[in-house]
C-alpha cells in the first residue's frame, strides 16, 4: 500500500487468508482507495487499477465495490472479536483482562490504522443485509467488553455505576485512535496502547 502502513507490512498480515492473491491485492488496494477518497468516491477503475488489474479483471473476484467493502469489513470486525476474546478469556484479574484486551486493540488500530479507519467508519456504505451481519458482529465486540468490566464490578475490583455507558466509552476510545494515529508521530502502537490501558483503568475506577 502507499500508506504508511506498507503492503509489505500489516496488511499483508491481515489479509494472508485470502485467496488467490488477485483477490487480496484488490482488498489492499480497495482500503487504500476508500481511506483516502471515501467509499463513495471511489470508483471500481479506482481500485482496479491500484492493484494493477483492468476494471474488467476486479468482476471475477468480487461483483460490486459494495462486496469488497463488507469483506473487508467482516475480516477487520472479526479480527478484532479475535483480539478482545483472547485477552477477555485469559488468565489474570478483570483489571488484568481489562488492560491487555485495551492494549491490544489499540494497538491493532494503530498499526492498521488505515484498514481500521474502514473497517469502523465506513459501516453506513453497507447494504441492509451485510451491515445488520457487522452489527451483529460489533455487538459481540460491546458484550466481551461489557462482560469483563462486569466481573471487574462483581469483584469489588471496579467502580462502575453505569456499565453500558462505560463499555461504549472505552470501546470509543480505542476505535477513535484510527481516526488520528500517525505512523511518523512521537508514539509507536505499544506506546499508545499501554498508555490507553492506563487511562481505561482510571475510568473504571480501577483498585489495583
Amino acid at each position: 500500500m502507499g500508506t504508511a502502513e506498507g503492503t509489505a507490512g500489516g496488511e499483508d498480515v491481515l489479509w494472508g487468508e485470502v485467496t488467490p492473491d488477485a483477490a487480496r491485492r484488490l482488498l489492499v488496494a480497495a482500503v487504500e482507495a476508500f481511506a483516502e477518497r471515501g467509499y463513495h468516491a471511489t470508483t471500481t477503475r479506482d481500485i482496479a487499477g491500484r492493484a494493477g488489474m483492468s476494471p474488467a479483471a476486479l468482476y471475477i473476484h468480487y461483483r460490486t465495490k459494495e462486496e469488497l467493502l463488507h469483506r473487508i469489513s467482516r475480516i477487520g470486525h472479526d479480527k478484532a472479536l479475535e483480539i478482545l476474546e483472547h485477552a477477555a478469556d485469559g488468565p489474570g484479574t478483570a483489571a488484568e483482562r481489562l488492560a491487555g484486551a485495551v492494549r491490544s486493540f489499540v494497538r491493532w488500530h494503530a498499526e492498521r490504522h488505515t484498514t481500521a479507519r474502514v473497517v469502523q467508519y465506513e459501516l453506513d456504505a453497507l447494504d441492509p443485509e451485510h451491515r445488520a451481519e457487522i452489527v451483529a458482529l460489533r455487538r459481540r465486540i460491546d458484550a466481551v467488553v461489557r462482560r469483563v468490566v462486569g466481573e471487574g464490578v462483581a469483584s469489588g475490583e471496579f467502580d462502575v455505576p453505569d456499565l453500558p455507558g462505560t463499555t461504549l466509552a472505552v470501546l470509543s476510545l480505542c476505535i477513535d485512535v484510527a481516526r488520528w494515529f500517525n505512523a511518523g508521530g512521537d508514539r509507536t502502537p505499544d506506546e499508545v496502547g499501554a498508555l490507553y490501558a492506563d487511562l481505561v483503568l482510571r475510568m473504571v475506577r480501577a483498585r489495583v
